[in-house]
C-alpha cells in the first residue's frame, strides 16, 4: 500500500510501548506511538506508520540504528526520544550525548520531515530513580535548545505532573501502564494540533498503605524488578537484545 503521509517513531522502550502490554501486537506491546498512529489514520487514511524503537537502546544505538533507516522511509513526521537509558547509567557525559542528538535532529530536519522530541520525566519522587533528577534536568535544557535550533516540536514530559501518580505506571515502576501511554498519546496529538478520540480510563482508587506495607511492597519490587534490571546492566545485556522493530516499514494500523 502506498502512503502519502508517513509517521515513523524512534527510540527505546518508551516509544516501543513497554508497559502497555498487548499479546496481539508485535513484541507484545501497544504504546503511545501506536495510539497516536491510530488516531492519525482514523482522521486521514493516507497515513502509514512505522515504529523502529527497541527497548534497552542507549542514545548512540538509537541514532546509529534508527535515524538513517527512518530517513529511508521518507517520513512526514518523526517522533524521537532517546537518552533515558544513558541517564540511568553510573556515569554519563550529557553534553557529549546532546552533541550527537543535535546532529541527528539536524539530519532528520534536513530530510524534510517534521520532528517531535521529548524532555525526560521528572523522577524526583522516586526513592531510586530520583537520584538522576539533576542529570535529567540538564538533559532537558539541552533538548529544548536542540528543538528550538532545528524547529522541532516538543512534548514537555517533565511538566506532565499527572504522571507523578503511581497509578499511571506499570508494576516495574520504570514504564508507563496503559493509562499513562494513553495520556501521553493525547499530549502528543495536542502538540501536533490533532484531534483524538482517546478515552483515558478512570484510575482505580489509590489504596491506603501503612509504612510497613509500603516497605514490604518496595522490597518485593526490588527483588523482582530492580535486581534483575541492575544485573542486566552489570552483564552488559539488554531486554531488547533479541528483538526486532515492531513495524520496520509503514503499515496501516487500525484503531483497536
Amino acid at each position: 500500500m502506498t502512503f502519502t503521509s508517513r509517521y515513523v517513531a524512534l527510540g527505546d522502550s518508551f516509544t516501543e510501548g513497554v508497559g502497555d502490554w498487548d499479546d496481539s501486537r508485535p513484541n507484545g506491546v501497544r504504546g503511545w506511538a501506536d495510539r497516536v498512529a491510530e488516531q492519525l489514520i482514523l482522521a486521514d487514511d493516507s497515513w502509514g506508520y512505522a515504529n523502529l524503537a527497541i527497548r534497552g537502546k542507549k542514545l548512540h544505538q538509537v541514532l546509529a540504528e534508527q535515524v538513517d533507516a527512518a530517513i529511508a522511509l521518507e517520513p512526514t513526521l518523526v517522533t524521537v526520544y532517546a537518552g533515558g537509558n544513558d541517564i540511568l547509567r553510573p556515569k554519563v557525559d550529557i553534553d557529549a550525548l546532546m552533541d550527537s542528538y543535535d546532529a541527528a535532529i539536524a539530519k532528520l530536519r534536513a530530510s524534510g520531515t517534521a520532528v517531535l522530541m521529548f524532555t525526560g520525566f521528572d523522577s524526583g519522587r522516586s526513592p531510586v530513580f530520583g537520584a538522576t533528577r539533576g542529570r535529567t534536568a540538564l538533559y532537558n535544557e539541552l533538548v529544548r535548545e536542540v528543538a528550538d535550533r532545528h524547529g522541532a516540536e516538543l512534548v514537555d514530559y517533565w511538566r506532565m505532573k499527572e504522571l507523578q501518580d503511581e497509578r499511571y505506571w506499570d508494576i516495574d515502576r520504570l514504564h508507563m501502564a496503559p493509562a499513562g501511554h494513553m495520556l501521553t498519546a493525547k499530549k502528543v496529538l495536542e502538540v501536533l494540533r490533532r484531534t483524538d478520540a482517546i478515552d483515558v480510563p478512570e484510575l482505580d482508587e489509590q489504596p491506603a498503605r501503612t509504612r510497613a506495607e509500603q516497605l514490604r511492597r518496595d522490597a518485593q519490587w526490588a527483588r523482582e524488578y530492580l535486581g534483575p534490571w541492575v544485573g542486566r546492566r552489570l552483564r552488559g545485556v539488554s531486554s531488547g537484545d533479541n528483538l526486532t522493530p515492531k513495524y520496520p516499514v509503514p503499515v496501516h494500523l487500525e484503531a483497536a
